[in-house]
């Protein structure tokens, strides 16, 4: 673990390296991206001028701590660059499954309105098909959510409702989250397709067509990945 951690902090650090005063910068969720966040912190310190958009109420606290200038979409509807994680990275398409943290949805809307998504990770994360080794978070309205799960588990996923502390795991815009394994995944526009059009979605963790970029670590440094 210790090693994974560190392959992921230098991961981190190679694409915060590349950040800039004036950007916009999105504030991805997750254990990757608290290290990036931490980061960020030391290069603002240092005198790096950015405003951050968090993914998170947990990354907007964690932000202010380290003074790190923060808004919302509403001030700043274009991003200029996100420095996120992911649960799983394609090879080639740099197609995502994030979500394991419970923040998807907020991370899409941001990742959305960002001119250009970069993804840190460590070795373990990347994959040749989505799905090899996690499941896809769905987020769900709580209301009937048992009737969304049956569609899902219809259109051929094997689900399991996220629970924490014997509860259903409530995201920071109140919803549920379904955990849905398609493995593996060989087409994932269509699931997605499927995905998008089933009542009482309100978001899913493939993200396709998005990152623009990622830095990988692992035992033989950072390798960075690209689709232009």
């Amino acid at each position: 673990m210790r090693r994974v951690n560190r392959y992921k902090e230098i991961a981190a650090n190679a694409a915060v390296e590349r950040l800039e005063s004036g950007l916009i910068v999105g504030l991805g969720s997750g254990t990757t991206s608290e290290l990036a966040l931490a980061a960020i912190g030391k290069r603002v310190k240092e005198g790096l001028g950015i405003i951050g958009i968090p993914t998170s109420e947990r990354i907007a606290g964690l932000a202010r701590g380290m003074a790190i200038p923060l808004s919302t979409l509403a001030e700043h509807p274009v991003v200029d660059v996100t420095i996120d994680g992911a649960d799983e990275v394609e090879i080639g398409t740099l197609n995502l499954i994030k979500g394991g943290g419970g923040n998807l949805l907020r991370e899409k809307i941001v990742a959305a309105s960002s001119k250009r998504l970069v993804i840190v990770a460590d070795e373990s994360k990347v994959v040749d098909h989505l799905g090899t080794g996690w499941a896809i978070p769905v987020e769900v309205i709580p209301f009937g959510w048992q009737a969304t799960e049956k569609r899902l588990k219809d259109s051929g996923a094997k689900t399991t409702l996220r629970v924490r502390d014997g509860q259903p795991y409530l995201t920071d815009g109140g919803h549920y989250i379904i955990d849905c394994s398609y493995r593996p995944i060989l087409h994932p526009e269509e699931l997605q397709a499927r995905l998008d059009a089933t009542v009482g979605v309100v978001e899913h963790g493939l993200f396709l067509g998005m990152a623009r970029e990622a830095f990988i670590g692992g035992r033989e440094g950072v390798k960075r990945m690209a689709r232009e």
